[in-house]
């Protein structure tokens, strides 16, 4: 495939200006400016899906990535539409992920690839999936600690698992089952004919041929972010038979047909970037926004906003890793370290705690960017934050830990919610 040329940048932005459109494509222009499902569901049909992450010291990744969007979210809302009402679902996307159920004859090509390359009725997960369906069907809803076949086998990145669990695995990945609730991190599964409409599980393939859907993909995926990179490695994971090549050839033909827009932003040398043509008027709203009272938020170490850790250190000038799976001689900062989002930009990072038994979530610390010189409207903005955080969380006190006491600012904050 020949290597595709990009026209020149349409639009160039300055650094705010990019800034401030990808906080208010991402919602967070100002944060909690979203309500109850309608605005939950709002949020995930605009940026496609969120991606789930089962790590869960202070919620979920979807959850904070919602806490930061929707007034007084509580995890309820979410859980609701999952498994209530049926108005988001499980499933594949960038990773694992959320997005709406009219989205899931879309992803019946990633069903087939799941069957094409998992399905081989002679492996040992597959010889027992009827079993597994069987049991189901007659049971009720089951996670793979109901099924016993409690064998082990290789499983992804050379992990060992039940073959139970593997089979509930595929069969997920399939679109044979769909996860009927979760108590924690565990999964309970049925059968998808019976937590999804007959009418859309017989639903076509709105893209059978493979380069309407690579096109479909990466045009959702733009949108995810909001700007998107063409080089940005991870950000583009998911997309099926789309490998470097393959993608700037869909993004040529995306911007032939005017649905993406080249961009450009003064001192990135990254050019071109892409946006939606659909999402540009939100430049006319940011325009007259009215930055007299930023508010903050805490953002989810996989929140769309950051997908694109390139993106972020452009833009916002922040340097982000979660070390949540580094090794503690490794980190740079903690265990659990999320972004201090302030008005457009990114101010400290905070590793919080939550106590369950205890209802206490705890600042274990506390890192201010270097050129951070904290005012009042910082501490107001920082105590109103914190404070919802800790609503979310059905926190019944918030205190500083050990490493954190000594900082002045965060005295103030907790004296403003005390």
């Amino acid at each position: 495939m020949p290597k595709a040329d990009f026209p020149p940048p349409q639009i160039v932005l300055s650094k705010t200006e990019a800034r401030r459109f990808l906080l208010a494509h991402q919602r967070l222009w100002p944060p909690r400016g979203l309500c109850g499902k309608e605005g939950i569901l709002d949020l995930i049909r605009h940026v496609g899906c969120i991606q789930y992450d089962p790590v869960n010291l202070v919620g979920q990744n979807p959850e904070l990535i919602l806490q930061a969007r929707v007034a007084d979210y509580t995890p309820t809302l979410l859980n609701e539409l999952l498994y209530t009402d049926r108005r988001l679902v499980d499933g594949w996307d960038k990773q694992a992920a959320i997005y709406g159920v009219e989205d899931w004859p879309y992803f019946a090509r990633h069903r087939n690839w799941a069957r094409r390359n998992h399905g081989d009725p002679v492996s040992p997960p597959m010889t027992i999936a009827a079993a597994v369906k069987d049991a189901i069907r007659e049971r009720g809803p089951l996670c793979s600690a109901d099924l016993g076949h409690n064998d082990t086998i290789d499983w992804w990145w050379g992990v060992q698992t039940r073959l139970g669990r593997a089979s509930l695995e595929i069969l997920f990945g399939m679109g044979e089952v769909g996860i009927h609730h979760r108590v924690n991190t565990r999964r309970y599964f049925d059968l998808i004919e019976r937590l999804l409409p007959a009418e859309l599980l017989a639903a076509a393939d709105p893209n059978p041929a493979d380069e309407a859907y690579q096109d479909w993909h990466v045009a959702r995926r733009v949108g995810g972010l909001g700007i998107a990179n063409p080089a940005a490695g991870e950000y583009w994971l998911g997309i099926i038979g789309v490998k470097a090549e393959a993608r700037r050839a869909a993004l040529a033909r995306l911007v032939e047909r005017g649905e993406l827009v080249p961009v450009a932003v003064e001192g990135v040398a990254r050019s071109p970037l892409f946006a939606r043509a659909a999402d540009l008027p939100l430049l006319d709203a940011i325009a007259g926004a009215d930055e007299a009272d930023p508010a903050a938020a805490f953002i989810g170490p996989l929140d769309n906003l950051i997908w694109d850790r390139d993106l972020v250190r452009w833009l916002f000038d922040f340097d982000y890793t979660w070390e949540v799976y580094k090794p503690a001689a490794q980190r740079k900062y903690g265990h659990y370290v999320l972004p201090v989002l302030y008005g457009d930009r990114f101010v400290a990072r905070v590793e919080p705690i939550f106590d369950r038994k205890a209802r206490v979530l705890t600042i274990v610390n506390w890192w201010w960017e270097t050129d951070v010189e904290p005012d009042d409207a910082l501490v107001t903005a920082l105590a109103e934050c914190l404070a919802a955080f800790g609503r979310y969380l059905g926190a019944e006190g918030i205190r500083p830990g050990e490493a954190a006491e000594s900082d002045g600012v965060l005295e103030r904050v907790a004296a403003r919610i005390s």
